[in-house]
Formats: C-alpha cells, structure tokens, sequence
C-alpha cells in the first residue's frame, strides 16, 4: 500500500514540474520566443488587444507581419525593430503615440506597410520616418496632426498610398507635397481636415493619375470660381476622388463654419462665375487616335530640357527604360514612348514624368489614346465599285438616249394617238428646235403668203419668225396628213431668198 502511494506522490511531481497542455506556462518547443500571451502563427506576430504599454523585450526575428494595435503604447524606443529584419507590415493604430521622435523605424528597410491610424500624433517632423526607403503605404488617418514638416516624407521613395485624412491640418503645400515625389504616389487623402488655404494652380499641375486619387472632401474650402471650374473638369472627366464623394465636397460661402454650399448641388452661388479665368488652369490632354494592331509614338516634349524621363500607363505603371513589364511598350533613349502593335489595353492616359534643373519636379504632359478597331477593307471596295458601276449605267443611258432610234411600237402608238403626241410635242419641244436660231411655221402656205396665221387644221408645233430671221435656211413643211412613222417622206422647202446658202451649209431640219 506504501508503494502505491509513493508511486501517485511521484506521478503529481513530474506533471507539476512539465506542466499541463492547458496550463499558461505551456508553450511548444517551436513557439518558445513568442511573446507572453502574443500569437505567433509561422511568420506573423500578434500581440493585439492586450493593453500593453511597452513593446515586449522579445520579439521573433521569423515576424514578417506585427500587429501591436489596439493597446497603450505611448512611446517606442530608437532600434526596437533592430531583430525584424524580414518586417514588411506594422500595424501600431489605436494606440496613445503623441510623437514619433529620430531613428525609431531606422531598422525597418523592408517594411512596406505601416499603420499609426488612431494615435494622438500632433505633429510630424523631419526625421521620424527615415529609414522606410520601401514603404509603399502609409496609414496616418484619425489623428491630430495640425503640422508637417517641409521635408516630414523626404526619402519615401516609392510611397503609394498617403491616407491624412480625420486630422487638423490648415493647409497643405502641393507645390512639393512635404518631401514626396509624384512618380508612384496614386492616392493621397487630405479629406476631413480643416484646408481652407489651397493653392488652385498647384492643384491643376499635379498629374492626371493623382488627381484621380486625390481627396478634398469635407473640407472648408473657398467657394473660388476657379476652383470650383477645376473640380467640375474633374467631375466631368470621372476622376474617382471626386465622382465617388461628389456630395461631400463643400465650400465656405460667407467665411463661416454654417454657410456650407455643396459644388455639385448648389449652382447659384457659381452662376457668376465665368469659365475664362479658369480655362488657363489645367492643360487639355492632347487626343490620339490609334488602330488595334497598328503602332505608336508619344514624345515628351518639354518646354527644357530633361535629365529623366518616364512614363505612367493608363494602367498606373511605371514605365521606364526599357519598357513596361509584358514588352508591350518601349521607352526608347531619347525618353519618347513607343508601341509597336497597339491593343485595346494600351487606351487611356499616358502621363509623362520629366526631371531636371531648369523644369518643375513634376511637370508633366499627358496623352488620351483612343484605341478603335480599323474598317473592314471589303467595305471601302464596295464603296468605290458602287460608285464607279452608277456612273458607267448613267453614261450608257445617255448615250441610248442620244443614239439609239425610237421604238417602232412607240410610233405606231403615237399615231394611234395624233392627238395626244401632237400635245406632247407642244409642252416639251424636241432639241432640233433649240438647236436652231430660227423658228419655222408648220404651213402648207409659203412665207410670203398674205396670212401668216396658222390654219386651225394644222398641227403647229412653234410659231413662225419674221422673215428676215431665216437667212436661207431650210423649212420644214407639214401638211394636215403628218405622219411621225414616216419622217424620211416629209417635203423640205428652202427661203428664196438664199437658195445657194443650203447648199453649203447642209440641211437643217427644225
């Protein structure tokens, strides 16, 4: 009996000293460097929502992904992220950051990512975010951030995506947007601050892939003609940050805090503006027009010259030597972009980038491509054969009409019909009679004779002229048994006073 209990006192001991799978102190072999109550699964590290003050001591140099949000850091120290070398998101909103302070992120190379959404940052000064040469995207949203320093984002060279917005900044230089460039940045949000001061002109020359994601929203800003013709080219465009927020863009009529028009709603407080003063802002993009399957070149041409050039694709890529990433398109050595077989994908903008010391850092030119499908070749042959077989049946006809004789049915109708025919040639007179320059009667009578009347009997087809006007020209007599079937019998008679004239000139019927 002694053994058996010696033996369970044993048993307790050892389970005791191990530990249980439930109890706290247990953790897997692998997992041993996880932080305390943080979940460590593979290469993330998560210590949200644990009210943690200060970062833990330990952290796991495998973290590739760090969410420290939701807790109540007030400070971080110079090197923290020294262990994370492989970091590429940090996720630190909803914290208590009043300030950032030098060299806190110096280790972070890699990090893509970072999120200080939700803190109490008041300011943002020139060193607190160097060394994130590789940030892409960058979270400072819900703040209280009333100032940034000239250069506060100097150094973030591929930075994508800035989010400002909920904070209380007064103003806002777009002229070198604190330190950043235009080439990859495409969403910049300004919206909810309290921007009353803004440079229109500035505005205008940005270019056309951050205007389409750049947010003014729900600010006091100026009711200003100028800027208010700048958002409605915008709007009409469809540039994204205006369309989709349309009804949030609201303007200061009277300087007070009340008196908020919206852009898009209330058109009479504009109605006075005129259109000419603002006509001068923004550069129309200038209209190409190309064939699929077809080639293209767009030059960037400068007002100076340019030390780099580069382009941005209608599908907000970066195009630099040698070209885009499918070889599609070619930026060549003197900085012109060139497409050899054209595709409906290459339509849109293209907004070249040029650099150098006599030019703005972002001057930019921009090209609206439209791509269209090139006519069938069949259908321009048609054209032309259709238009070429209706003028060869024109001439043919004409040619009948002037050559061919008359159809003996259609005389042995007209004399069926003497009447009728005798009518017809009243209303429209043969060519014979406007070929010639004399007029003859239908008489069996001389012209010398007393009355010049025609008989009632006679079938008169012009009146008779005057006797001086025939000058030996030759008249055709018709008596009352005209027959139109039997033209070759008709009686000719010549003027007597120039007989010898018919000779030489040759009959004439009229």
């Amino acid at each position: 009996m002694a053994w058996r209990v010696l033996l369970v006192v044993l048993l307790c001991m050892l389970r005791f000293r191990l530990g249980t799978p439930d109890s706290e102190g247990f953790l897997p072999p692998t997992l041993h460097n996880c932080p305390y109550k943080c979940i460590c699964a593979a290469n993330l590290l998560s210590c949200a929502g644990l009210g943690l003050q200060d970062v833990p001591a330990t952290l796991p140099s495998a973290a590739e992904d760090l969410d420290l949000s939701h807790n109540a850091l007030r400070l971080l120290r110079p090197g923290w992220l020294a262990p994370l070398s492989r970091l590429r998101a940090l996720h630190l909103s909803h914290n208590k950051l009043d300030v950032l302070g030098r060299g806190i992120f110096s280790n972070a190379s890699r990090l893509k990512l970072l999120d200080l959404s939700a803190n109490a940052l008041r300011a943002l000064g020139r060193h607190d975010l160097h060394g994130l040469g590789a940030l892409e995207t960058l979270l400072l949203f819900n703040n209280r951030l009333t100032r940034l320093d000239e250069h506060a984002f100097h150094g973030l060279r591929v930075l994508g995506h800035l989010y400002l917005g909920y904070n209380e900044l007064s103003s806002f230089s777009f002229n070198h947007l604190h330190g950043l460039g235009t080439t990859h940045l495409r969403t910049l949000d300004l919206s909810s601050n309290q921007l009353g001061l803004i440079s229109i002109s500035e505005l205008a020359i940005l270019p056309a892939f951050l205007k389409n994601g750049l947010y003014l929203h729900n600010n006091p800003l100026p009711c200003d003609c100028r800027l208010y013709h700048l958002l409605h080219r915008w709007h009409q465009r469809g540039l994204r940050a205006v369309r989709d927020f349309a009804h949030e863009y609201t303007c200061l009529a009277f300087k007070v805090p009340a008196s908020g028009v919206r852009f898009f709603e209330h058109s009479r407080i504009f109605e006075n503006c005129s259109a000419a003063p603002a006509l001068g802002l923004e550069q129309p993009e200038e209209q190409l027009h190309a064939q699929v399957g077809g080639s293209l070149r767009l030059y960037c041409n400068t007002s100076a010259p340019a030390v780099s050039v580069a382009w941005v694709s209608p599908q907000h890529e970066l195009l630099l030597a040698p070209g885009s990433r499918d070889g599609s398109i070619t930026v060549l050595a003197d900085g012109s972009l060139a497409i050899s077989t054209v595709q409906q994908e290459h339509a849109g903008i293209f907004v070249c980038l040029a650099t150098g010391p006599h030019l703005h850092h972002n001057q930019t030119l921009e090209y609206n491509v439209s791509v269209h499908f090139p006519h069938p070749e069949p259908e321009a042959f048609n054209t032309g054969f259709t238009t070429l077989l209706g003028c060869a049946v024109g001439l043919v006809l004409v040619l009948l009409y002037l050559f061919a004789p008359p159809c003996r049915g259609c005389c042995h109708c007209c004399c069926r019909c003497r009447v009728c025919c005798g009518r017809h040639w009243l209303r429209a007179p043969s060519p014979l009679q406007e070929l010639s320059a004399q007029s003859s009667v239908l008489s069996t009578t001389s012209p010398d004779a007393p009355s010049r009347k025609a008989s009632v009997h006679k079938h008169v087809v012009f009146l008779e002229p005057s006797r001086r006007g025939l000058n030996g020209r030759v008249q055709l007599a018709v008596a009352e048994d005209f027959d139109l079937c039997t033209l070759s019998g008709l009686p000719l008679q010549a003027g007597s006073e120039s007989v010898s004239s018919t000779g030489s000139e040759g009959l004439m019927m009229t």
